[in-house]
Formats: structure tokens, C-alpha cells, sequence
């Protein structure tokens, strides 16, 4: 079980010190594909280089980037997109807009297959989606940064804030959005979507409705990070892919299982408890105060 939260930092687990690992900690570099060679992360003067951290002794990814390793997740999409024999490129950061020219965001990755002339015949949205973080990473980050060889077994058990992924508003605040404005343009227009999501995540959704590769719109693609311990790096795996339709799945996401409505009664009954044990008088108190003030 780990102590503290930082899984990886720059590429590398905290307790890697070969030289790979040293100069990707000491330049702030990122080993994922970046669109520059240093990490962007937060502050591109003051990176917040941290890829992944731990949940429960397992990493779980916090950067999006951190999806980029080796562009499996293009491959993966492509194959879901495009017929095998299809010649394809990708393009990142493409802006979605409707048809009144109002934004609907990016879209992470465009996949675009094209002809023997570089026509475009065809295309797929890939996105991704990491694990937003409640509490603060950035103090047990800089903590370790500023002196990694001595830090590497740092305890950050019972500190203040202490970071762990936030599932729940990744979902609802950032995945379904995504899913409703970008994915009805692109529905619509008759292209299908992938989403890159690692397992710790994908775990936390409600089952989605599944059909066929070849019936579904969506792809939703799991990953894991799985430790080599010869090399001491966590290396990004395929796990499953799961096949399903935008509509349907948007209204699984966004259909929240009600609990017992006896527990929500309870909660009401201990507030309204409290209420009428504190010093503002009741309905009925007012009433015979009135009543005692008409009297001779």
C-alpha cells in the first residue's frame, strides 16, 4: 500500500533514478507525446509533472497526455474508425463548432483516413479523459522535487488535503458535457467516437448498454498501468474494448441510481429536529403569544 500519493512524476515512478529518469525529473520533460518536450501541465513555466497517482496501491491516471504513450489509443481508435487497410493520420486539438459557429469544445484527437491524392475520405473523434484530483497534489510534488534521492520514500499519510481521484465529477462535470455537445455534432453527422479512459475509472460507471463493433457509434477504450519491475516504469496496456451507442449510454451516465428514500426522510427529520429545538419560536408558540396579548 502506498504511503503517498505520487505514482508517476515526469514519466518515471518517484523511486526511479536511472538516467532516463533523472533527466526527464531534472529538464521537466514529458516522455508521452506532448506537443513540446517539456510537460505543460498547469503551468508551462511551473509544471505540475505528476501523471499518475495512487489510489489503494494502484495508479490511476491525471493527465491526459499520459494516454499518448506510443499513440496506442490512435491505433485502437483507427481500427474501430477505419476499415485494416485504410492509410490514416492524426490531428490534436481540432475545434468543434455548431452550425451558428458556436464552439463545442476541442476534440483531443482527429483520426483522418485519405486517398492516394491526400484526400480526406473519412474521420473519428478520439478523446480522452484522465481522473481529476480533489485535495492537493501539488504540495507533496514540490515536496519531492525539491529533493528527489532523499525523498523517494516519502510518507504523506496523514497530511492535510491529501490527494485521491475525484471519479465523480470527472464524469459529470467533464465526461458527459463532452459526450452530450461534442457527441450530438458528431452523431449526427454519422462518425463515431472513442474515449480513452483507464480501468480504476471505467470501474466507477454505471454498466453501459453494449451491441457490436460493428453497430456501435462509441467505443469507450479501458487501459491499465502495468508495472515492469525490471525496469521500474509503468507502461500503459490495453484492456477491453467496450462497444456501445451515445444515446442510450448518455442516458445511463446520466441517470443516477436513487438510494433508499427512508435514509433521505431520516436526513430531513434530524434537520428539521434540530430546527425546532433552536431558539426561533414555532407556529403554535407565536399563536398563543397572540392569544395571551388579546386578553384583559
Amino acid at each position: 500500500m502506498a504511503r503517498q500519493p505520487l505514482a508517476e512524476v515526469f514519466g518515471f515512478p518517484i523511486d526511479n533514478f536511472s538516467s532516463d529518469a533523472t533527466r526527464h525529473r531534472t529538464k521537466r520533460l514529458c516522455p508521452f507525446n506532448n506537443r513540446v518536450p517539456n510537460c505543460t501541465k498547469d503551468k508551462a513555466n511551473d509544471p505540475l509533472g505528476v501523471c499518475s497517482v495512487y489510489e489503494g496501491g494502484n495508479p490511476v491516471v491525471t493527465c491526459p497526455i499520459r494516454f499518448r504513450e506510443k499513440w496506442l489509443i490512435a491505433d485502437d481508435a483507427a481500427a474501430f474508425f477505419f476499415p485494416p487497410d485504410a492509410r490514416w493520420t492524426s490531428l490534436t486539438e481540432v475545434r468543434l463548432t455548431d452550425k451558428n459557429g458556436h464552439s463545442a469544445g476541442n476534440i483531443d484527437v482527429i483520426l483522418v483516413a485519405y486517398n492516394d491524392a491526400g484526400r480526406l475520405i473519412d474521420f473519428g473523434a478520439l478523446e480522452v479523459q484522465s481522473v481529476y484530483i480533489s485535495g492537493n497534489v501539488r504540495r507533496p510534488f514540490e515536496y519531492y522535487m525539491a529533493d528527489p534521492d532523499a525523498r523517494s520514500q516519502l510518507d504523506w499519510n496523514g497530511e492535510r488535503f491529501y490527494p485521491r481521484p475525484d471519479y465523480l465529477s470527472s464524469s459529470i462535470k467533464e465526461l458527459v458535457p463532452q459526450l452530450i455537445y461534442k457527441g450530438g455534432i458528431l452523431t449526427k453527422w454519422h462518425k463515431r467516437i472513442a474515449i480513452a479512459v483507464d480501468r480504476p475509472f471505467f470501474n466507477t460507471l454505471p454498466e453501459l448498454p453494449r451491441t457490436t463493433c460493428e453497430a456501435a457509434d462509441t467505443v469507450l477504450l479501458v487501459y491499465d498501468l502495468r508495472h515492469d519491475p525490471a525496469t521500474n516504469i509503468y507502461a500503459l496496456a490495453p484492456v477491453e474494448a467496450v462497444y456501445t451507442l451515445l444515446a442510450p449510454a448518455l442516458e445511463r451516465l446520466t441517470t443516477l441510481e436513487p438510494g433508499p428514500v427512508e435514509s433521505f426522510v431520516g436526513r430531513l427529520q434530524d434537520k428539521l429536529d434540530d430546527k425546532l429545538s433552536g431558539s426561533a419560536p414555532d407556529a403554535s408558540t407565536l399563536l398563543q403569544a397572540l392569544e395571551d396579548q388579546d386578553e384583559p
